[in-house]
């Protein structure tokens, strides 16, 4: 079932960005909220998705999410907040580590701290496969999110605020994703690829906005929601896009990894399968929690890999997917 979000007043940070631009067009074509409120640093990229949209729902707040009192501010008479601002690039994490902490940890912290001080009702963080197993700051970074997050829910208390996370893998088309790279190499007649064995989990823009919405009506607090998705390995992907095209492999870049987890063996115990998604429960709960209805127990070995999956993406899958 989808979340109502009609009438509703939606704060989004880090909503000139991929994921924010794609929530803001599915929400106002597809329901009627009260407000979009985007948050973020850049005036420009407001200025733009101003006159993209030429929406009046949709507002624009100039602020940081270092900065709490802009937070509590522009949280003022908000009913959802979805969280998607973050350095998200891996270089730049390693390269600037204390800022990358101030924005997505500390960033994370003010979100809790004005969401509960203005009554939110409910707070979804949006993770990254990155998180688990973290091999880079910048997963690091959004596991320490995470963490903070679902455990949230204990300051929250007696007041209404729930939080949960969504957690998924690499968004088809999305900056910095590796197909507009692999679009603009194909000129050149040679794709570069880091590892031919390496896989990754895949989604669209839409299926993630559609996954966040969904989760934001079966959340009650605490869960990290994890999509069912396809994988296709980045040699099968190169071909794909440019079948021709002579590939160079470039070894594996430092703070990547072969295959991606979006769920651990540990995690599998305290987790209950759907069947689209699956749902990781709190393993500390100090607040009122009541569990989701159905679904089943996996294995207690399981684990969900970009390597292991039993989906996977076909060349004409991709190919319809991208509109190639």
């Amino acid at each position: 079932m989808v979340y109502n979000l009609n009438d509703k007043t939606i704060l989004l940070t880090g909503g000139t960005g991929s994921f924010g631009q794609k929530f803001s067009e599915v929400v106002l074509k597809e329901h009627a909220p009260k407000s979009i409120r985007i948050y973020s640093r850049g005036e420009l990229m407001q200025l733009q998705m101003d006159q993209k949209f030429k929406n009046e729902n949709l507002r624009f707040f100039i602020g940081d999410v270092r900065d709490k009192n802009r937070l509590k501010r522009a949280m003022n008479d908000v009913d959802l907040v979805i969280h998607a601002a973050a350095l998200k690039q891996v270089p730049a994490c390693e390269y600037n580590p204390i800022e990358a902490v101030k924005t997505n940890i500390d960033g994370t912290v003010n979100i809790i701290d004005a969401a509960i001080d203005n009554d939110v009702d409910r707070v979804m963080l949006i993770s990254t496969d990155k998180a688990v197993h973290p091999v880079n700051l910048y997963g690091a970074t959004k596991m320490v999110a995470e963490k903070l997050i679902v455990q949230a829910n204990s300051y929250s208390g007696g007041k209404k605020t729930r939080f949960s996370c969504v957690r998924y893998g690499n968004v088809i088309g999305s900056r910095g994703s590796v197909i507009p790279l692999f679009l603009e190499q194909r000129k050149s007649g040679t794709i570069t690829v880091t590892s031919e064995r390496m896989t990754r989990f895949w989604l669209t823009l839409e299926q993630g906005v559609q996954f966040v919405i969904n989760c934001m009506h079966e959340m009650e607090g605490g869960e990290t929601f994890i999509p069912k998705i396809p994988s296709m390995s980045l040699l099968e992907l190169a071909k794909a896009i440019a079948p021709d095209a002579k590939i160079k492999n470039i070894g594996i870049r430092p703070g990547e990894k072969l295959h991606e987890i979006l769920l651990t063996e540990d995690e599998s115990r305290h987790t209950t399968e759907y069947e689209k998604y699956f749902v990781i429960e709190p393993e500390y709960v100090s607040w009122q929690k009541k569990s989701l209805p159905g679904g089943k127990k996996p294995a207690d070995d399981f684990s969900y890999t970009s390597d292991t999956n039993s989906s996977w993406l076909t060349r004409d899958d991709l190919i319809r997917l991208v509109g190639l």
